[in-house]
């Protein structure tokens, strides 16, 4: 018995014990301190359901050897226009959601090809060159948002007529399309059934597609891009195929969000939005060459579960509004912490 809890603490890896050590004293200390400890909880798994599906986007990436996609605005731009062009369609309620996805699914497959072809010709720095791709096309769209021809009473400004509002409510479209699909309360903790089945789904698709003959070549072009090539396997090709996969996870992901958040964020929203993604699969174990779906689940786990958690707590403890600065303070320190610990891997 011993030796085998010595095995899974090993496995399991230190950093993710202390983090959860962590995580565990906030949950026990919440109720001492006046904090609601099943709201905490809902808030908890509401934010790994809206998560999960920008971390499970890293993926496809890390197994290809393309490293962490830093690139990954390009995705959610992609899928900030499937959400803006469904209303502007008029497409309304659950069905505005399904709409927005299939109308991002081509931004995403030329975003994506065009990413991937990029970062084909600069093997090597592909995590420095999509940081600059990431910023570059948030700030190129905030010229955009304002440009395009949208007409929505809904969504452009209304004393200008034209150029899209920073944030757009989506009640009346997809406001709780997942989430609203069968909902489960136990007490007072809520839990978004719709969203979990719906990560469940796509985490299962990515777990498939990697035990079929391409996801096998896109590990072993990860692995030893050399041996490869030399088994015959279009390196460049696998490696552009990853990419087009994690933009779309990333239109979808983005999607699934704004489903649970219930607003459209544009402009400088998508900024910073790939370091907390690139910060959770690091914190589950993953490296920048070994990636799987257990180190997504547990590092959005981890990672929205203390940026959830220590904010309330620390408020209530000190009895002061300091919810904003506090969350900065901890989200900045795990996306730190988790940057120094991009070599080490753990299954």
């Amino acid at each position: 018995m011993k030796e085998k809890l010595q095995a899974f603490f090993k496995s399991f890896g230190l950093p993710r014990l202390i983090i959860a050590g962590f995580l565990l004293l906030l949950l026990i200390l919440a109720p001492f301190v006046g904090a609601d400890l099943p709201t905490q909880i809902s808030n908890i798994i509401n934010r790994f359901s809206w998560n999960g599906i920008l971390v499970l986007a890293m993926v496809p990436m890390v197994h290809s050897g393309c490293g962490l996609n830093f690139g990954l605005p390009l995705g959610i731009i992609s899928g900030l226009l499937g959400a803006t062009l469904s209303i502007e369609l008029g497409f309304t309620g659950r069905l505005s959601f399904f709409a927005a996805i299939l109308i991002a699914t081509p931004f995403a497959l030329i975003l994506g090809a065009g990413y991937g072809f990029l970062l084909n010709k600069i093997k090597g720095g592909e995590m420095m060159i999509a940081t600059y791709v990431g910023f570059s096309s948030v700030s190129f769209m905030c010229m955009m948002w304002l440009l395009l021809p949208y007409h929505s009473p809904n969504m452009v400004w209304g004393y200008a007529g034209k150029g899209l509002r920073t944030t757009i409510s989506l009640e009346g479209y997809y406001n709780q399309a997942l989430a609203g699909i069968l909902p489960i309360k136990i007490g007072n903790i809520l839990i978004p059934t719709g969203t979990l089945l719906f990560f469940a789904l796509l985490a299962f698709g990515i777990w498939a597609f990697l035990h079929t003959k391409t996801g096998t070549a896109m590990t072993a072009v990860g692995s030893n891009p050399a041996f490869a090539r030399a088994a015959g396997i279009n390196v460049d090709g696998i490696r552009l195929l990853s990419v087009v996969m994690s933009t779309w996870l990333a239109a979808v992901g983005i999607l699934v969000y704004e489903q649970g958040f219930g607003f459209i964020q544009l402009y400088m929203a998508p900024f910073y939005m790939a370091l907390p993604a690139v910060s959770a699969i690091l914190i589950g174990g993953a490296s920048v060459n070994k990636a799987s779906i257990v180190n997504v689940i547990v590092g959005t786990i981890l990672f929205q579960g203390i940026v959830t958690m220590t904010p309330t707590v620390m408020n209530n403890a000190i009895h002061m509004d300091m919810s904003e600065i506090i969350r900065i303070i901890a989200s900045m320190g795990m996306i730190l912490f988790a940057l120094t610990r991009k070599t080490e891997a753990t299954r």
